[in-house]
């Protein structure tokens, strides 16, 4: 079920890239289609927190991961973002040997640590929408290992300042760039149930508290 939903957003890719090519309306049929696959990623994804410890991600899924978190919408597209690879066993060893989780990253072969480049942030209360911006392009990673077949989950380091201090120093991380979270990815070892998280209570319409 995952491989075909890989491979039908690949479709989905290619054939909006040949719409634009040639300046052409995609069939209401066919974005129909689309969309259901694409909000089936959405509503099927859920945190994976044990993986198959001896298989990598092949390179080509890590540069889609990356690619998906920087597509991600920031405000007055300042990009404040840097985003730390771990894919050798020491690395990610090390940030696991002062994280509480642990037992997640030493199953992991890869982890995506999503940080805040200060240098490229507003300026003044703005500043803070850095944060915003960081959790979009995490989310996108985690919407985009799900449509590969992987599984991740996302492990938050800011504002703990323990945190991240620890995986500043494990990883070298100038002051300017700052950790918000790690994204533990890696071929599932376990299917948990997507849970359904709606609640209509939960919605308003035009005022807090009116009801539709």
């Amino acid at each position: 079920m995952m491989r075909t939903r890989s491979l039908l957003l690949s479709g989905i890719v290619a054939t909006a890239m040949t719409l634009v090519s040639c300046e052409c309306k995609a069939p209401e049929a066919t974005v129909a289609d689309n969309s259901e696959v694409i909000l089936e990623n959405i509503m099927t994804r859920t945190s994976i927190r044990a993986y198959e410890k001896d298989k990598p991600i092949e390179q080509e899924k890590v540069e889609k991961m990356l690619r998906a978190g920087m597509a991600a919408p920031t405000a007055v597209n300042k990009q404040p973002w840097h985003f730390v690879v771990l894919n050798e066993r020491s690395t990610i060893d090390s940030l696991a040997a002062v994280n509480p989780n642990k037992e997640k990253m030493e199953q992991s072969p890869l982890v995506i640590v999503v940080c805040g480049d200060m240098t490229k942030a507003m300026e003044g209360d703005a500043r803070q929408f850095w944060i915003q911006d960081t959790s979009a392009a995490t989310e996108n990673i985690l919407l985009a290992a799900h449509a590969m077949g992987l599984g991740a989950v996302w492990t938050a380091l800011y504002p703990n300042q323990e945190r991240v201090k620890d995986a500043a120093r494990v990883l070298d991380l100038p002051d300017q760039i700052v950790p918000l979270c790690a994204v533990v990815i890696g071929y599932p070892a376990e299917s948990p149930e997507p849970k359904d998280k709606w609640q209509e209570s939960n919605v308003s319409y035009n005022k807090f508290g009116q009801a539709k």
